[in-house]
């Protein structure tokens, strides 16, 4: 039986997913909202987390949340010392497309799509994805990934990573389940749910008057 993919995110109203854990998690293009979670906290997800995070799982991510993860987990103490030690304990599959050293016990080089393939079909826990922005669009695209939980919170912040970026397929995606927190945070759950279904018969004929010719010539000459 071929192990699951979960992928869970924090987001923001304007989808930005970028450092939700810490003002110097990620300030790549001068980012200065880090730690906005935080900011916001909402004890209301922590069912949402205990599920996701209860052993046994291992971990799949993007090389710049697998730099973030090493740098602090492994050193966590206090209330957050059992997290580091079931990140510790668990495998880190990495997709990274660089030969820097993953030095992180039981932490494993994924090249492309076709390695994290092959690993899903291996025996073992499920696999979750934190952070790991720009992993998304590749995974999506070759049908990897089985579940997609975003925990949306009532913020904007104008500028950011996000869930989505380029190389993005046009995809449909089913939700499974939904609730609003207190505090007002989405959390939803989806899966993969096909392609996007053709333009209906049913649905109202596009208008060819005269103006609306003339604005799809504007359209074709880049003046509209």
């Amino acid at each position: 039986m071929a192990r699951k993919i979960t992928g869970a995110a924090f987001l923001s109203l304007d989808g930005v997913m970028q450092a939700p854990g810490g003002p110097t998690e990620d300030p790549t293009g001068g980012f200065d909202q880090g730690g906005w979670v935080f900011k916001l906290w909402d004890e209301g997800i922590d069912e949402t987390l205990g599920a996701l995070f209860t052993p046994p799982y291992d971990l799949l991510l993007g090389r710049r949340t697998y730099d973030i993860f090493a740098a602090y987990w492994p050193y966590a103490d206090g209330e957050n010392k059992p997290m580091g030690e079931a990140f510790d304990a668990a495998n880190k599959y990495v997709m990274t497309r660089g030969d820097q050293p993953l030095d992180w016990q039981n932490s494993h080089r994924m090249r492309g799509v076709e390695d994290v393939a092959a690993i899903k079909q291996t025996e073992g826990p499920d696999l979750v994805i934190q952070g790991s922005s720009e992993i998304y669009p590749a995974l999506l695209a070759a049908g990897l990934i089985d579940t997609l939980i975003t925990m949306t919170y009532p913020v904007i912040l104008g500028r950011g990573k996000r869930l989505w970026g380029e190389g993005t397929p046009v995809d449909k995606l089913e939700m499974t389940d939904h609730r609003v927190t207190a505090k007002g945070t989405v959390v939803a759950t989806y899966r993969p749910g096909g392609t996007l279904p053709p333009y209906p018969d049913e649905a109202p004929i596009p208008i060819t008057s005269d103006r609306e010719l003339e604005r799809r010539k504007r359209i074709e000459d880049g003046t509209w």
